[in-house]
């Protein structure tokens, strides 16, 4: 069959050939109709990422859309290794697949799960967000930010603070459901100002995309705020700013602060299913959305490193 090859860790995946697989036991085989380009797909087969098999050669491809041999439509997550979902056929867990609405496309279903998820669960299993709370969104103008903002507020937030570095794309948000905008500038006087001031008027939850100093000045201010009857909960996600941050031990002993990740490990899998399952039944009754460019993956080796573009990359067998 063919398939995103990757031979070997940080070397980018080649459109080849890949025995086709097998089920084991408790295994079904989807026949593959779309997958999407995401960063947790880049950074897997790359090796960076803390899930990722290192057993090489393998199909890259963490997640994606086809049909089973009845022809019922799902959508599946982790193919067994060495297999990926970027390929013709992956044979995934039977509870790894979930049946899909009729009335969600292929292409939108695959790309909407990872990012739709990654503010979902984070909001439902990590921070048990409450009805009425305020959410802070830092990194809301990636396309995985601009989904937590509108899940967010689907999810009940009462105010929704976003943080990004384009001031276009967050003035655009304020029609998703930002109350308040605060652009991430160079100047860190201007920032911990708009932070500590954005904490004056109540803070809840912190859904944090970048990590880096933008992070760091978030906690810094939280740290500085008056004191609240709730812990604030600061929830990390993504570490497009950084992997690492210089954090002063006081900040965690002057003010009640639960400082916790979110993803694959610290959620367990039949949960994060169930928050991709809520996504896609969001986004088939027409309260998500996100742009998409499908893409044949025959044309693998022109846009998986290309830049960045409004949809997302989703790449289809057919």
């Amino acid at each position: 069959m063919k398939a995103a090859v990757v031979s070997g860790k940080g070397i980018e995946p080649m459109y080849a050939d890949f025995p086709r697989p097998e089920p084991s036991e408790g295994e079904t085989i989807v026949q593959v109709g779309a997958s999407a380009l995401s960063q947790l797909a880049r950074g897997k087969a790359a090796g960076r990422h803390y899930s990722s098999s290192q057993t090489y050669p393998q199909v890259a491809g963490v997640d994606g859309v086809g049909r089973l041999t009845d022809g019922r439509r799902v959508y599946f997550f982790g193919a067994t290794a060495p297999f990926g979902a970027m390929a013709e056929f992956a044979p995934v867990a039977q509870a790894q697949c979930i049946a899909l609405p009729t009335s969600l496309d292929d292409v939108t279903a695959a790309a909407i799960a990872i990012p739709g998820m990654s503010s979902w669960a984070a909001l439902t299993e990590r921070a048990h967000l409450v009805r009425g709370e305020t959410v802070w969104v830092n990194g809301a103008t990636g396309e995985s930010g601009r989904l937590a903002v509108r899940i967010a507020r689907l999810l009940g937030a009462d105010k929704i603070i976003a943080t990004g570095r384009d001031p276009a794309k967050l003035e655009a948000l304020r029609e998703s459901g930002a109350d308040t905008v605060i652009a991430l500038t160079n100047d860190a006087g201007e920032r911990q100002e708009a932070f500590s001031a954005a904490f004056r008027t109540g803070v809840d939850v912190v859904l944090d995309y970048l990590w880096g100093d933008s992070a760091r000045a978030i906690l810094l201010a939280a740290a500085g705020a008056p004191s609240a009857e709730r812990p604030l909960r600061f929830v990390q996600i993504g570490s497009m700013s950084g992997l690492e941050i210089a954090l002063p031990a006081a900040v965690l002993r002057s003010r009640a602060i639960d400082l916790m990740g979110s993803g694959i490990g610290s959620i367990a899998l039949p949960r994060l299913l169930r928050a991709i399952e809520a996504v896609l039944h969001a986004a088939a009754d027409g309260h998500l959305h996100i742009a998409t460019e499908a893409v044949p993956l025959a044309a693998l080796a022109d846009h998986w490193n290309a830049p960045a573009s409004e949809g997302r990359k989703v790449f289809v067998m057919q």
